[in-house]
């Protein structure tokens, strides 16, 4: 079997495993049909992946576990590499491999390369708290293409990454945002705001035109970000809140061309929905080297005081996500606009100082200004009209 690429494999793949499903199925029955082949190509795959990664043999039980699967299917599955598709594979003592002269050849990489994709494996299972298949699967073909080195570090991240909890819910969640986003479908969603949002406590029904899947930094989650019919503009919402989604028979025409990446720009993290807001902060000596040595938002301007200070000003969407920002900074950190976010930061700090010790007489009692609008980790954000609807 001689094939010049994974992708080239791939449609073979599926070509052999779509000829051996024989009879003609109708409407939504041919649909289901279609889709469980395409699944089983995707699974084979993995399995043909994870038999190339181990020379020395893995067994059905570890395939299960690393693909989500039983050990009843992975023997099946490893039954039709061999049986269906006649590819070239071992079994001795329990363990399963592939012979040498059915391997592909690898994707090539300079050190500079294989080293960027080691990075961005360490980064997104560093942050998952959750287990993804399609990232484990994603990898597991990047380390095709990695040196030997780097493709151990990778491969014991996904044992990383294979320990992580299990939420079937949210991947398929994601599948469905994923697919209404590629072919630019309408979208029904039941969403549940946080409990701190204040508002629609018992959830709401939304329709969206999806525009973008962001994960975000600070929060470590993925949001969707599309335009909600009903708020008439545009809105960002946690995929974990998400309770149902259905894609709608509707088709929506995308916004310009790069004006949600450019409402993006002005996100401090994720919510771009907010109005611009000019935001100053004094940032003491002693931190004023850390501060300048980062481009923290891409709108940012410094200024390096008489006393060694710097004042850094930036517009960002809002100051929901800055402010957790600028709190991290502790008293290194001096809001000087805008005036409503300076006296938050100012009552944060006294909330702070007061649940550190006695109250005593003379002190000035600490003022909650939190609203629920304000929460640093609010998702479910009030609608933006700058992108409208084509």
């Amino acid at each position: 079997m001689t094939r010049e690429s994974w992708s080239d494999w791939y449609l073979w793949l599926a070509g052999q495993v779509s000829s051996g499903q024989g009879g003609e199925m109708a409407g939504a029955n041919d649909a289901f049909e279609k889709r469980a082949k395409r699944d089983r190509v995707a699974r084979l795959v993995r399995v043909a992946n994870l038999l190339k990664q181990h020379p020395e043999g893995i067994r059905a039980a570890e395939i299960g576990i690393r693909l989500g699967i039983s050990k009843r299917t992975a023997y099946r599955d490893l039954t039709a590499l061999e049986g269906e598709l006649q590819m070239p594979t071992w079994s001795e003592d329990g363990r399963w491999g592939m012979l040498e002269s059915s391997f592909l050849p690898p994707l090539k990489l300079t050190t500079s390369e294989a080293m960027a994709v080691f990075l961005a494996t360490r980064l997104m299972v560093r942050y998952a708290d959750k287990y993804d298949p399609d990232l484990a699967s994603a990898f597991e073909k990047l380390a095709e293409g990695l040196p030997g080195p780097l493709t151990e570090h990778v491969t014991r991240s996904l044992d990383v990454l294979q320990r992580a909890a299990k939420a079937p819910q949210f991947v398929d969640h994601v599948h469905a945002l994923t697919r209404a986003w590629a072919e630019r479908r309408v979208v029904e969603i039941a969403y549940a705001p946080a409990r701190y949002e204040g508002r629609e406590p018992h959830g709401r029904k939304a329709t969206v035109r999806p525009y973008l899947i962001e994960p975000s930094t600070q929060t470590h989650a993925l949001y969707l970000i599309g335009f909600d019919e009903y708020r008439g503009g545009l809105r960002t919402f946690k995929i974990e809140r998400i309770r149902s989604v259905t894609i709608s028979p509707r088709t929506f025409e995308p916004p310009e061309a790069g004006s949600v990446e450019g409402l993006m720009r002005s996100a401090w993290d994720i919510i771009a929905d907010q109005p611009s807001t000019i935001v100053a902060v004094r940032f003491s000596p002693a931190v004023a080297r850390r501060v300048a040595e980062t481009v923290w938002h891409p709108s940012q301007v410094l200024e390096t005081m008489a006393d060694g200070a710097v004042l850094w000003r930036a517009t960002v969407s809002g100051t929901i996500e800055v402010r957790l920002w600028i709190l991290s900074w502790g008293d290194d950190a001096t809001v000087l606009e805008p005036e409503a976010l300076r006296n938050d930061i100012e009552a944060t700090h006294r909330r702070a100082l007061a649940a550190y010790r006695p109250a005593r007489a003379d002190d000035p009692a600490p003022v909650d200004s939190r609203a629920p609008a304000d929460s640093p980790a609010r998702a479910d954000s009030p609608a933006r009209a700058d992108v409208p609807a084509p």
